[in-house]
């Protein structure tokens, strides 16, 4: 009897391609569609079930639509404002892998009697002595495991990532080898639920008394100009400010208390630490740290070598990690870096293992 797996379908070419290569490997392959937004975004809408259900037809499986627009709502949209309001940058698909398609998605795919659930995503999961681990891709500008370092030794028990042994280019290439009914769409880091551009007016839609003038200062707390609310600002943004002080000047605070930004020159967003929250390790436990700095000296503390992304586009940077609890860490780079984000993840691996990590609480 074939082992059953659902596929998260969203009709593009990654989740095409992964879908009948499994079933080309004689898994009995169900394409499954999460409607997660509305008509006209860039994924997860009506739009993409029409072409998930297309490829479908074309493969000869069968394909599911769930509704998950509440869920969504509920898990990434709302949480995606409220950080804003916050003062901090929030990374909405991280939530959404962990309790959208990792979650609720997973769960109907169990519902549906299927062992396994497979994405198009970049990344690789390897099982040893019954633990699950978590790897990069082997293509570096596709890697998706910084989004995906939320995820459970549960979930990646059930979860399948068939190409991230590939290149985007081999995918492509397969693709057009096996004349699937894919129409390509360009590459973007754009959110799926929120138009280019528009973050500030979709965050006022949902927070209107979020829209307020507040003061921009200088690294001296001196005003400099008024500003039309803080949603509008990440660390490390330099244009957009509607300052103009002679000199390159970046957003190094954003101070929801006072409804301020602070402006500063590079070298002042310029950061060797932040403390890191709601840390989420892949393993369920604190990362091994038998490479400690300080092994065997006592009363230092707990503290190990590691690399650390910060942001996503970020190359990852050598860092200590040194648990303060067990929800929260700080990382201390061995170089400066810029723009530690408060809201952005941090996100630590060993080599090209994803350990885990948390939430820029703030930057040090």
């Amino acid at each position: 009897m074939k082992k059953r797996v659902a596929v998260g379908m969203s009709g593009g070419t990654d989740s095409s391609v992964v879908a009948a290569l499994l079933a080309e490997q004689g898994w009995e392959v169900i394409g499954l569609t999460a409607h997660m937004w509305k008509e006209g975004s860039r994924c997860c809408s009506l739009e993409d079930v029409t072409r998930a259900k297309k490829v479908c037809a074309a493969l000869g499986i069968r394909h599911y639509v769930v509704n998950a627009q509440d869920r969504f709502e509920e898990r990434v949209v709302s949480s995606f404002a409220g950080e804003y309001a916050a003062g901090r940058t929030p990374s909405p698909c991280i939530s959404c892998n962990q309790f959208i398609k990792f979650g609720f998605l997973l769960d109907r795919a169990v519902q549906l009697d299927c062992q396994m659930l497979a994405t198009g995503h970049y990344a690789q999961v390897e099982e040893l002595d019954g633990q699950y681990h978590l790897r990069r891709a082997i293509d570096p500008k596709k890697d998706q495991a910084y989004f995906l370092h939320r995820l459970s030794q549960k979930q990646l028990a059930h979860i399948l990532f068939p190409l991230g042994g590939w290149t985007k280019d081999k995918v492509k290439q397969w693709s057009t080898d096996h004349n699937l009914p894919v129409v390509p769409r360009g590459e973007s880091q754009d959110l799926c639920f929120v138009e280019a551009g528009r973050y500030a007016e979709f965050v006022e839609t949902r927070i209107p008394e979020i829209k307020k003038k507040g003061e921009v200062l200088d690294d001296q707390g001196n005003v400099l100009a008024e500003h039309e609310g803080i949603h509008r600002f990440t660390v490390g943004q330099r244009g957009g400010t509607g300052v103009a002080t002679g000199e390159r000047v970046y957003v190094s605070d954003i101070n929801a208390d006072d409804n301020s930004i602070t402006l500063a020159p590079r070298e002042k967003v310029m950061k060797s630490s932040c403390v890191v929250t709601d840390a989420h390790w892949i393993s369920g436990v604190f990362p091994n740290l038998g490479n400690s700095l300080h092994e065997g000296a006592d009363n230092l503390p707990d503290i190990g070598k590691f690399t650390v992304q910060s942001r996503y586009g970020h190359r990852g940077a050598a860092a200590a990690i040194e648990k303060i609890s067990d929800s929260e860490f700080r990382v201390l780079f061995d170089e400066p870096q810029f723009a530690l984000t408060p809201g952005q993840a941090a996100v630590v691996f060993s080599d090209t293992e994803c350990l885990g990590g948390g939430w820029i609480l703030n930057a040090e």
